[in-house]
């Protein structure tokens, strides 16, 4: 086992970052603690020459203080396989953009170890992915024909619409079966949106919370519940969802029984799935977040699990 001194973090700029309940922060001041040395860049600071992926980096020192959180030190173009371990960790869209992320990181791992694996991450997308396990799953459609959407409500009557490759609750919408603000939705949604849409069956049990769960190496390790705000059908904190304790039921147990092996497989060490009620939503793997969350409410150490992992597979 090889022991880890550079980590380098692909990242939104750390100055944009909420440390309260942002998870790379999390991670990464678990690393610090460990004595690894920091590296941040963003991800247009990555360029591919001549076979070698090089980024221009900024040594990052890490302190747990609200608004004076972080210090980067002079900017150095450095050949990122010398790195031991990059997280790959900038928030989605998951766009062309993330896409080309991921064929250059190709290229060094896991000489250097990538979390996560990154022609995985590329090869499945959060809400494509999820629907492999289609008996754990709402009854989900994938389409941009208004006919087969609009047949869809029709068979299920409530239902969520959101875009295939949105995040953070972005264009999530509850449509009710005599909701007549459907062919604007669609044509809205038609001209935002080159690829498909999700349609899936509304659970009314997301009243009392869509847990995140989260999985290092394929097993639960913690989850904390997310109560959406009363008048807003999406849980995301950002957009007012509450945070409360929680424990695993029997049900999502046996959920992450059964897609633990296909994580594993895919070299997905540090994963968010999201489960409604008794059926599962999405299998978050580009950047999960919840490690502080589930801390806070006397959860698990999530960050230093992880860190164990890494170091295991290094």
């Amino acid at each position: 086992m090889a022991k880890i001194k550079n980590v380098a973090v692909q990242m939104d700029h750390v100055s944009t970052i909420n440390i309260a309940g942002d998870s790379t922060f999390a991670m990464s001041i678990e690393a610090q603690s460990r004595g690894y040395r920091l590296f941040h860049y963003t991800p247009d600071r990555l360029s591919l020459r001549d076979g070698t992926v090089y980024a221009t980096v900024e040594p990052m020192e890490l302190r747990d203080v609200k608004g004076d959180h972080y210090t980067l030190g002079a900017p150095e173009r450095v050949d990122l396989s010398t790195m031991d371990v990059v997280l790959l960790r900038q928030d989605p869209p998951f766009d062309m953009s993330y896409i080309t992320s991921t064929h250059l990181l190709e290229r060094i791992h896991p000489k250097t170890l990538v979390v996560n694996d990154p022609a995985w991450v590329r090869n499945s997308p959060e809400k494509i992915f999820v629907t492999e396990f289609a008996d754990l799953m709402p009854a989900t459609l994938i389409t941009r024909d208004p006919a087969e959407i609009r047949r869809f409500r029709d068979e299920m009557g409530d239902m969520i619409l959101k875009p295939l490759y949105g995040n953070g609750g972005a264009g999530v919408f509850h449509s009710t079966r005599d909701d007549r603000n459907l062919s604007s939705l669609l044509e809205m949604f038609g001209q935002m949106f080159r690829e498909p849409f999700i349609a899936q069956q509304y659970l009314p049990d997301v009243r009392k919370g869509d847990k995140r769960i989260i999985l290092i190496d394929g097993e639960p390790v913690g989850a904390i519940n997310r109560v959406p705000a009363e008048h807003d059908a999406r849980s995301n904190m950002h957009v007012g969802g509450r945070a409360e304790a929680t424990e695993l039921t029997a049900r999502e147990k046996e959920i992450c029984a059964r897609i633990g092996p296909a994580l594993r497989e895919r070299g997905f060490i540090f994963v968010g799935i999201d489960v409604i009620g008794d059926y599962m939503t999405e299998i978050n793997v580009t950047s999960p977040t919840g490690i502080r969350e589930v801390k806070k409410f006397g959860g698990a150490d999530i960050a230093a699990l992880l860190w164990d992992a890494i170091e295991k597979k290094r």
